[in-house]
C-alpha cells in the first residue's frame, strides 16, 4: 500500500510591516507609561519626605526669601518656636488672613464661594496655602504654581498639625523689605521681641501682611490703623468663640 505524502508545512506566520510598526509603537507607549508612573511615584515620595522633614525642622527659607537675599545682600530672620511668640500674634494673623483656619482642611470653601460670587479672583488664599507658597514654591499667579500649591497644601494639612502650620507661617512671612518672620518684625518696628508683642502691635503687624512693602506698622496710615483695630476685635472674637482653639495645640 503506497504511503501517503506528508502534508506540506505551512510557511511561518509573518506580520506585515504596518502591524510590526503598530506593535512597536504600542510597546513604546507601554514602556513610557511605566516610566511616567514610576517617575510620578518617585516625585510624590520625595515631596512627601520634604514636607514631613519640615514638620520637625525649621525650613531654611523659600525661593522668594533667597531671591530677596540675592537682591538685597542680606535679610533679617530669627526663627522662633510658637511657644516663644505671643499667642495674640497667632490669633491676629488668623483673624486678619484666615478666620476659619482651625476649621478647614487647607481651603476655605465658603471664602472661595464669596470671592466667586463677588466676581473677584483674590482674597481666598488660606494661611496653609500661603505657607506652602512661601516655603516650597515661588511667588506668582501662573496655573502651574497654583496646581502645585493645591497639591502640597493637602499634604501639609494631612501631615502637619495646625500649630506647626501657623508657627512656620509666622516665621517665613514677609513684614517689610528684607524682614521675614515675626521676631525680626517685632524688633524692626517696635524694638521688642515676638514674645512681648502687645495686642495692638500684633494687630498692626497682621494689618501690613498683604502689602508689607507699602505699609508700615510703626508709622501706620489711617487705613492701617482702622484695619488693625478691626483685627484686634477679630482676634478677641475668635478667642471667645473657639475658632482659635487649634493654635495652642
Amino acid at each position: 500500500m503506497p504511503r501517503s505524502k506528508p502534508a506540506p508545512k505551512k510557511p511561518p506566520y509573518r506580520t506585515s510591516a504596518p502591524h510590526r510598526a503598530f506593535m512597536g509603537i504600542a510597546d513604546g507607549l507601554r514602556w513610557m507609561r511605566r516610566w511616567v508612573l514610576r517617575l510620578s511615584a518617585l516625585v510624590f515620595v520625595l515631596l512627601l519626605v520634604w514636607v514631613l522633614l519640615y514638620r520637625f525642622i525649621a525650613p531654611p527659607g523659600g525661593l522668594f526669601m533667597l531671591q530677596e537675599y540675592r537682591r538685597l545682600g542680606a535679610i533679617k530672620q530669627d526663627w522662633m518656636a510658637l511657644s516663644q511668640i505671643a499667642p495674640v500674634m497667632a490669633r491676629s494673623v488668623v483673624a486678619a488672613e484666615d478666620a476659619n483656619f482651625c476649621r478647614h482642611w487647607g481651603f476655605d470653601m465658603s471664602a472661595i464661594r464669596q470671592v466667586i460670587e463677588a466676581g473677584g479672583a483674590r482674597g481666598a488664599s488660606t494661611i496653609s496655602q500661603q505657607t506652602v507658597k512661601n516655603v516650597f514654591l515661588w511667588h506668582g499667579r501662573d496655573w502651574t504654581r497654583k496646581a502645585l500649591e493645591s497639591g502640597i497644601t493637602l499634604l501639609v494639612e494631612a501631615t502637619w498639625p495646625k500649630p506647626r502650620i501657623i508657627e512656620v507661617y509666622l516665621n517665613v512671612a514677609e513684614f517689610d523689605e528684607g524682614v521675614f518672620g515675626v521676631q525680626a518684625a517685632a524688633a524692626h518696628y517696635f524694638g521688642t521681641t515676638a514674645a512681648e508683642l502687645s495686642p495692638a502691635q500684633a494687630a498692626r503687624l497682621a494689618a501690613i501682611l498683604p502689602a508689607p512693602k507699602t505699609r508700615n506698622a510703626a508709622d501706620p496710615s489711617d487705613f492701617v490703623r482702622r484695619r488693625a483695630s478691626s483685627i484686634m476685635d477679630g482676634a478677641a472674637t475668635i478667642a471667645r468663640d473657639g475658632r482659635a482653639d487649634c493654635l495652642s495645640g
